[in-house]
């Protein structure tokens, strides 16, 4: 009987758990590790951060779930990876010996890398429940005394979806409010041009998202690293095409969010060979180890190089639809070894994200995610909103029962309306 542990509870670690379980059946152990006992829905971290959600509305507590699948569940965080002896060590100081590891722990936030960054700084985040529970905290004052407001995603950032979402959803809140008036809002990114998104653009994303900043009276900074920090200014560096300094701003604000740069968490990085010098997992096509065969990655936390060069570093992101292609990859692989038979799935690596603007949205589809693509394809409207909405409900559910894959194909597909895409990319 083999031991195949997941590490990280998240949208990647769960369903991966589920999925091996429903793959093995009972003749292997199966064990998840998380940091906290819940799964948080990251998605929702926006809607919380300005109290359309509360964190109980968001996340799942996973011990009877995970029981009811004969999955064992330890819900403390992993210290060390002892990669040639195949064990773990706890932050409690416990052992965990594996089989095979699946790595799904999530990124690092690099907070450090600009100096006044981050909840321990001066700007809020919405990258986890916690962050946004803060962010929420600092709204309401905010909203006692409105003034100008800045939105971001910091150079080497890779996740420019929940930026634009909160740009748009503080737009929406504050419009509800009757305040929206006293409030200017500046989006300072460190993409080339407004809806690059780390994809090097997706359709006509560029001029789908500056019309929706234009009819929010949103204004923007591109090619922008922020410098520093300070208790209610931010200075910025915008750049040319070359990368070279062109303009300093700053920016005074009395609410700023901005996402930081990921790096890989420390108990991956620390392991020799398994990752890049950002620490993330260094994959071949099947989800494995370039340095150790019986270790596969998923998610946030592997390496994926930059679409392309631009100005300011940015980075790929990692949407749920290819989180889980590559979940169902690793366990298919998995599965195969187990029965003698060697690794041959990949996942197919393509992005489809529905970002919420509060009261519309819009849609990507990027197939595959590094261009050229097969497909290509954005809209946008009321619609969008109305499935992410569903869509939240739909996992939360998912992840109660135990049976969470694979909802984006069956999901998200289904409310584009463009389930053919399947099939042809």
């Amino acid at each position: 009987m083999a031991n195949i542990v997941v590490i990280g509870a998240g949208v990647g670690g769960v369903p991966c758990a589920y999925e091996l379980r429903k793959r093995l059946g009972k003749s292997h152990r199966v064990t998840l590790i998380g940091a906290a006992p819940y799964f948080e829905f990251t998605p929702s971290n926006p809607w919380v951060a300005v109290g359309w959600r509360d964190r109980e509305q968001t996340r799942v507590l996973l011990h009877h779930p995970l029981q009811a699948k004969d999955i064992e569940w330890i819900d403390h965080p992993v210290r060390a990876i002892e990669a040639q002896q195949r064990r773990l060590t706890l932050d409690d100081g416990r052992t965990v010996d594996y089989d095979y590891l699946v790595i799904t722990t999530g990124p690092k936030l690099a907070f450090e890398e600009v100096p006044g960054l981050g909840p321990e700084g001066h700007t809020e985040s919405v990258c986890t429940q916690d962050h946004a529970v803060r962010a929420w905290e600092k709204y309401q004052e905010f909203l006692r005394e409105p003034g100008a407001v800045v939105i971001g995603a910091a150079q080497g950032a890779s996740c420019f979806g929940p930026m634009y979402e909160f740009a748009m959803i503080v737009d929406a809140d504050l419009r509800k409010r009757k305040l929206r008036d006293r409030v200017p809002i500046t989006l300072v990114t460190s993409e080339p041009y407004i809806g690059h998104m780390g994809l090097g653009g997706v359709g006509d994303s560029k001029g789908l998202m500056e019309s929706e900043l234009r009819k929010r009276h949103i204004k923007w900074i591109t090619n922008a690293k922020i410098a520093g920090v300070a208790p209610t200014s931010m200075a910025v560096v915008e750049h040319d095409e070359e990368g070279k300094p062109r303009k300093e701003h700053h920016l005074d604000f009395r609410y700023a969010m901005v996402l930081p740069a990921f790096k890989g968490v420390d108990a991956v990085a620390a392991v020799p060979g398994l990752c890049n010098p950002r620490g993330f997992v260094l994959i071949d096509e099947h989800q494995r180890s370039k340095q150790y065969p019986n270790i596969f990655s998923a998610g946030v936390c592997v390496a994926i190089p930059p679409v392309e060069v631009t100005p300011v570093p940015t980075g790929a992101p990692k949407t749920g639809y290819m989180i889980e292609s590559m979940v169902a990859a690793i366990s298919e692989n998995i599965a195969a070894e187990l029965e003698g038979r060697p690794a041959a799935a990949r996942a197919t690596w393509n992005a489809v994200c529905l970002a919420d603007f509060g009261d519309t949205g819009a849609a990507f589809v990027a197939l595959p995610e590094i261009p050229p693509r097969n497909v290509t394809w954005t809209g946008v409207g009321k619609w969008v909103h109305l499935a992410k909405v569903a869509f939240e409900k739909y996992f939360l559910r998912k992840v109660r029962t135990g049976s969470v894959t694979p909802v984006y194909e069956r999901y998200v597909l289904k409310a584009l309306g463009i389930a053919s895409l399947k099939r042809t990319g």
